[in-house]
């Protein structure tokens, strides 16, 4: 019971990085739910294999990433599609940041799951060397990829912000 109950703290704490992820991924609310649920049971199933070796939301991000990326692979879809929110614009400023996150958004959901993968966790603030533990690549591998990924948004969306 206390084991359950520490995963479950866990979970609460970590949350937004499944949500986050889920979000990136899955193209409609059903599907959202589907993967929350398959992540939460897959990591459930390997927290007695969690040593500690890493920080917990490091483990998670990993299970999370890798159970998303198995279940695209199931369902052989590459149909990423943009949801319709429902966004209130208070000013001009509000407005072109709101635009401006929607376009690197889009752009981050073009890319090939890996690199989707990798500008993802750095965007989150994980350093060079988790990144290429969380993926299961070389520390100098993730640098060069991120570094091209970078330069690939950057040219993918100067002209769209111009």
């Amino acid at each position: 019971m206390q084991k359950e109950a520490a995963f479950m703290e866990q979970i609460r704490e970590n949350k937004g990085i499944i949500l986050k992820l889920v979000g990136l991924y899955a193209n409609d609310e059903e599907e959202r739910k589907d993967l929350y649920q398959e992540i939460l049971f897959q990591a459930w199933k390997g927290y007695s294999g969690f040593r500690g070796d890493s920080k917990f939301s490091t483990w998670l991000y990993r299970i999370s990433l890798n159970t998303i990326l198995t279940s695209q692979r199931k369902a052989k879809r590459v149909d990423y599609r943009e949801s319709v929110e429902d966004v209130h614009i208070t000013d001009e400023q509000e407005a072109a940041k709101n635009e401006n996150t929607r376009l690197l958004r889009q752009a981050i959901r073009s890319l090939p799951e890996t690199e989707r993968a990798l500008i993802t966790l750095h965007l989150d603030g994980y350093s060079n060397p988790e990144i290429a533990d969380i993926i299961g690549i070389t520390v100098n591998n993730a640098t060069v990829k991120l570094h091209r990924i970078k330069n690939q948004l950057i040219n993918q969306l100067q002209p769209q912000l111009s």
